[in-house]
């Protein structure tokens, strides 16, 4: 149950290489479960209609190739499991010759607005999305390990635009945290993220840094070194 849509890549979306950034993969990603969410009817003004939300809770995006500005593209996007409170999503990005550009998993916890608590998930919740078989990928598992050393770096605010519709940090924004605790000059091959609370606007995040082998891990922490987000980079070598 495969929802597609086609794009080509914008100069606003590229980084310093002329290719899609990270962050226009992931943006791309997030688009796409959201049109198929909107098609359906079942978008942002019916969740918030019955007081409900999908919260992601962890990322693992593989990518194997960045794209070119203009180069035309795809992104699709299926669930494959829903249980209890979770749902289970897959992504994928192609290029004009069906070649895979990019891979990830996600997995989404259904929330009660009101109370802010996780809410079963019932057969009408899940039923219009249908549900599809895993995509091809080496599935990492959702918990993050922290290096034994990490360093503290500069604090910042929670501004506006890190803000989306249900108020908190936006998924993404907390990736681009991220990136600006590692070398910029590193390609980047696969990130994990496990999202644990809900950074506000006006929080101060307190990011620490730790490297193993290929792989720097960030954590962004609040003031008490309680983490919002911890997310992993691997680099290629």
């Amino acid at each position: 149950m495969m929802y597609t849509f086609k794009s080509r890549v914008r100069y606003s979306e590229i980084d310093a290489t002329g290719t899609l950034s990270l962050n226009g993969v992931i943006n791309y990603m997030q688009d796409c479960s959201t049109f198929q969410s909107e098609d359906l009817g079942v978008g942002i003004e019916y969740l918030k209609s019955k007081h409900r939300a999908w919260l992601l809770n962890s990322w693992q995006i593989v990518i194997h190739r960045y794209p070119k500005l203009c180069e035309e593209i795809e992104i699709g996007t299926q669930a494959y499991d829903f249980s209890s409170m979770f749902g289970h999503r897959n992504f994928i990005l192609r290029d004009s010759n069906n070649q895979v550009l990019a891979v990830a998993n996600s997995l989404w916890i259904l929330v009660d607005t009101i109370t802010g608590h996780p809410v079963k998930i019932r057969k009408e919740d899940v039923d219009i999305y249908g549900s599809g078989q895993p995509l091809e990928m080496e599935y990492a598992g959702r918990k993050i390990l922290l290096p034994k050393e990490m360093e503290e770096q500069n604090s910042f605010i929670v501004e506006s635009y890190h803000i989306d519709t249900n108020n908190h940090v936006n998924n993404g924004q907390y990736v681009q945290m991220a990136m600006t605790c590692i070398p910029q000059q590193v390609t980047i091959t696969q990130i994990r993220a496990e999202y644990k609370r809900q950074a506000l606007l006006h929080d101060t995040i307190v990011p620490y840094v730790g490297k193993i082998e290929n792989e720097y891990v960030v954590s962004l922490n609040d003031t008490n070194k309680k983490p919002y987000a911890v997310v992993s980079f691997l680099v290629s070598k």
